[in-house]
């Protein structure tokens, strides 16, 4: 009996010395060495040179097959290193792909990294938490609101979803059901000029229980405006495409609302107040740049419309990706480590130069206007400050100039139609917020096309 005893016991010796061994290397470190192949793959693709005009990635074409992953060159560019220009190539200011926050996060590349190991979240849910959203995900994106000072979330309810286009469908759905009394569909409404996908996702959709009715102030007027069909609102502040800070238009106790605040962080406009609605989204493209990770959250106060909204997503796609919520936890830590200080100092500052720019060659103009907006004090930059917009919204003042759209795109611009957003077609909407490459594309071709209407000018 006794002898048993001692070989259970030198088992159990031996067995722990061999696990420090192991675990320890001989040293009181921890050894990661199954991390130095995620970690080499990423340098790889980060060291290969595109000549400042593209970028290698970790899952370019090829790299399974052992070559090292090749250039994506920006728009422009070609060649196996992206250095050869493409002479009258056509200019992309059409995409909100906000890439002009892209130089910040390769100055931050130790911070914002994230290696994953195979077995990472592999369940439908957070264990212990029984909710298909990240508890630590959560806190962060409480304290970057309390930090930029842009929206109250005591009191609310966060849910997130997959993009923009996911949170948008599932905060009218929430809306459209809580329609008790009336039999009759709600009534989808916003402003002029409007975020052009508040109309196609309801259209397309094509709900019983909801109708796009377009322009806010046009059915306010309108014979049908009775008090008692159910209205939903989207408030879109700063308003995409036109930058501007919107308040509500309707008001009664058959309107709900919801306030679309995906540009309100102090690259965009100033922080005027922090938001204390009912419903407000938010997005991690237009907050960290990052719109291919495809994160949006909301606040919301009432539990009923955050219990349907919940449903819609877990519906839809059983929450969003355990991946992407690492991910935009790690880039947010980097966010608020100091206070937001120097990502958004470096946004705000790219944009303005990119406006002072703009605004230059506008200005030599009579034949096309940018929208002008009023400077506001700045709560988090404790000044007063200009609105830096992501896009131009351009009137062609001609009355011939009929489609701005064709006379920026015969000069090989290729922006957004004012007709897609509700507006008339003597609007353009340019994209200032892509790459510094795309940003200077689009001067050079505006700079010669402003500077043959002076010479038009001076010939007559």
């Amino acid at each position: 009996m006794m002898h048993n005893k001692l070989l259970v016991a030198v088992s159990i010796i031996l067995n722990l010395l061999f696990t420090v061994h192991i675990l320890y290397n001989n040293s009181t470190t921890w050894s990661p060495t199954w991390t130095d192949r995620a970690a080499s793959e990423a340098e790889d693709a980060a060291s290969v040179s595109c000549s400042g005009h593209g970028r290698a990635y970790v899952d370019g074409l090829g790299v399974l097959d052992g070559h090292k992953p090749p250039c994506e060159c920006n728009n422009c560019y070609t060649g196996k290193d992206c250095s050869f220009f493409v002479p009258d190539c056509p200019v992309d200011a059409d995409s909100g792909d906000p890439l002009f926050l892209e130089p910040f996060w390769i100055r931050n590349a130790e911070g914002s990294a994230v290696v994953e190991s195979g077995w990472h979240r592999m369940s439908y849910s957070y264990h212990g938490y029984g909710l298909f959203v990240s508890a630590e995900l959560e806190r962060i994106i409480r304290k970057l609101h309390n930090v930029v000072g842009n929206a109250v979330t005591d009191n609310r309810f966060i849910i997130f979803g997959t993009g923009a286009t996911q949170l948008l469908a599932a905060s009218v759905h929430a809306l459209s059901q809580t329609n008790s009394s009336s039999s009759s569909p709600s009534r989808l409404v916003t402003s002029v000029p409007y975020y052009n996908m508040n109309k196609d996702q309801a259209e397309f959709f094509n709900s019983a229980d909801l109708k796009f009715e377009g322009d806010a102030s046009a059915w306010k007027r309108s014979e049908r405006n009775d008090n008692m069909t159910q209205v939903i609102e989207i408030v879109t502040s700063p308003n995409n495409p036109d930058g501007k800070l919107k308040r509500a238009v309707l008001d009664g106790p058959n309107v709900k609302y919801i306030h679309d605040y995906a540009y309100y962080w102090p690259y965009f406009s100033p922080i005027t107040h922090p938001v204390d609605e009912d419903l407000s989204l938010f997005s991690l493209s237009k907050t960290t740049g990052h719109a291919g990770s495809r994160f949006d959250w909301a606040l919301v106060k009432d539990k009923a419309v955050y219990e349907k909204m919940k449903t819609y997503i877990i519906l839809s796609t059983m929450g969003v990706s355990k991946d992407t919520q690492l991910h935009a936890l790690q880039l947010l830590k980097v966010v608020i480590g100091d206070g937001g200080d120097e990502i958004f100092s470096f946004g705000y500052g790219t944009l303005k130069k990119r406006w002072e720019i703009l605004n230059k060659i506008f200005s030599m103009s009579t034949r096309f206007s940018l929208q002008t907006i009023k400077p506001q004090y700045c709560n988090y930059f404790k000044k007063v400050r200009e609105f830096t917009p992501s896009y131009a919204w351009v009137k062609c003042e001609r009355p011939e100039d009929k489609n701005c759209y064709e006379i920026f795109r015969a000069v090989k611009i290729t922006g957004r139609n004012g007709n897609v957003f509700g507006s008339e077609e003597r609007f353009v909407r340019l994209s200032l917020i892509r790459s510094q490459d795309d940003f200077d594309q689009l001067i050079a071709i505006l700079k010669k096309f402003v500077s043959k209407e002076a010479v038009v000018v001076d010939s007559v």
